[in-house]
This record gives C-alpha cells, sequence and structure tokens, in this order.
C-alpha cells in the first residue's frame, strides 16, 4: 500500500529556502519516479522536478534550475526538495507524487503542502 505525505510548506521572504519533504511510504521498488508537482491558483498544475529511483537521476523544470534540489534518502524513504532564492513565483501548493514505472501518469499522490513566498 503506497501513502505519500508531503510536509514542510510555510510563509518565507523573497530569496528565502524552504525544504519539503515527502514520506513515501510503500514506494520500495527502484522502478519508481518520484516527483513534486506545484499548482498556483488560476493555474494547471506543472511538474517541478523528479528523480528515478533506480538511477538518481533528476530533471527540473527550465523555472527552478539552479534554484531547487530534489534528492532521496534511502533509510528514511523521503524524498526531499530544497527550495533556494525562493521568488513570489513559486508560490504554489506542492504536491509528491509516485510513479511506478517511471512512465506515464502519477498514480499516487501527496495530500500537498502550501508554500507562500513573500516579496
Amino acid at each position: 500500500h503506497v501513502q505519500l505525505v508531503d510536509s514542510g510548506g510555510g510563509l518565507v521572504q523573497s530569496g528565502g529556502s524552504l525544504r519539503l519533504s515527502c514520506a513515501a511510504s510503500g514506494v520500495t521498488s527502484d522502478s519508481y519516479a518520484v516527483g513534486w508537482f506545484r499548482q498556483a491558483p488560476g493555474k494547471e498544475r506543472e511538474s517541478v522536478a523528479t528523480i528515478r529511483y533506480n538511477s538518481g537521476t533528476t530533471s527540473y523544470a527550465d523555472s527552478v534550475k539552479g534554484r531547487f534540489t530534489i534528492s532521496r534518502d534511502n533509510a528514511k524513504n523521503t524524498v526531499y526538495l530544497q527550495m533556494n532564492s525562493l521568488k513570489p513565483e513559486d508560490t504554489a501548493v506542492y504536491y509528491c507524487a509516485a510513479n511506478r514505472f517511471g512512465l506515464g501518469e502519477y498514480e499516487y499522490w501527496g495530500q500537498g503542502t502550501q508554500v507562500t513566498v513573500s516579496s
């Protein structure tokens, strides 16, 4: 049984940092990919970063490259999103999601955590 629990959101000033956590119970196979997504009010959900468990390969949206880092702690079965140099346009609800085979749609989703960046 897969369960994802997001945490770590909050209010931060522009230029600040936050680290989001995704406790990914049941996500144990190396076939998985885990991603962070975000959705701002009135906008479509967008992919922010992904990590493939089998290779450790990461990918990022252009808007966050150089500022955000996705990582995984195998022992804790947790995926992190370190967000630095935050901007007001990063304000959104952030969700982690898991894709069993790293292809197509993500099957499992966390509940989301709000990130608000003030100018």
